[in-house]
């Protein structure tokens, strides 16, 4: 199998981590993308090859920026090599009930939830074309599909990450580059556990599966898009939330 590099932003947060692993066992070349001023890379690194993998390439960058990116992006193709695989995974939340929310938390999320997407995407999208091969994946959520009361602006941002990926995809079918969007629930990562206990149980009561997703779920499904097997799916936006939504 030809080993291709895959760039994964948001890397070192619980779903990204996961992302991460996936490809690395799917024989990908990961290149983790953090944020200098939140994540600790050499804690990471170490936790990851505490877990056997050990050829991670770290670079940081804030994905709200579109000078950052280009840095980014420069860095890790010096590093690894060219993109063929990008996950636009980094997404932040800023909740609050949309009569209280001030524009800096509309601001905050739109600028690193959506206009991210194009600021990663534009660094690599064209020399993807260009060799005839790319993937690109980008994480949206439940709450762009049905809306989430205290979550317009993340609502908002994720809904627009699925209309980006249709017009993409649009776009690029005919030159051999793939855009889907995956639609996690509620995923069983440390920040989710940390939940109050009674908070975390009505959550899962309301999943018709009686259960969050595991990291592992989303990260795997993200190894699939980025596989030669799904060659021919583009456009597409693939839900996983044990049944809690139905498009």
């Amino acid at each position: 199998m030809t080993q291709r590099v895959a760039l994964v932003t948001g890397a070192m947060g619980g779903l990204g981590t996961a992302i991460c692993q996936e490809l690395a066992k799917a024989g990908h070349k990961v290149v983790a993308a953090y944020h200098p001023e939140f994540d600790k890379p050499d804690e990471w690194k170490k936790q990851m090859a505490d877990a056997g993998f050990n050829d991670f390439v770290c670079v940081a960058g804030d994905v709200s920026s579109f000078d950052s990116c280009a840095a980014m992006v420069a860095e890790a193709e010096a590093k690894a090599g060219p993109v063929d695989i990008l996950v636009n995974n980094a997404g932040i939340t800023r909740d609050k009930m949309f009569g209280r929310m001030e524009l800096a938390q509309w601001d905050a999320v739109i600028s690193t939830n959506l206009t991210s997407l194009f600021n990663m995407t534009k660094q690599v999208s064209g020399k993807m074309a260009e060799r005839g091969w790319g993937r690109i994946v980008n994480i949206s959520s439940v709450n762009g599909l049905k809306g989430q009361a205290g979550q317009t602006n993340y609502s908002a941002a994720k809904a627009g990450v699925i209309g980006f990926t249709k017009a993409l995809a649009a776009e690029l079918a005919a030159k051999g580059v793939t855009v889907n969007a995956i639609t996690p629930g509620y995923v069983a990562t440390a920040m989710v556990m940390a939940i109050k206990p009674e908070v975390l149980q009505s959550i899962i009561d309301s999943v018709p599966m009686k259960r969050l997703a595991k990291p592992e779920e989303i990260g795997g499904a993200c190894a699939y898009l980025a596989s030669d097997l799904a060659g021919f799916m583009t456009g597409a936006t693939m839900n996983i939330n044990g049944g809690l939504y139905y498009q």
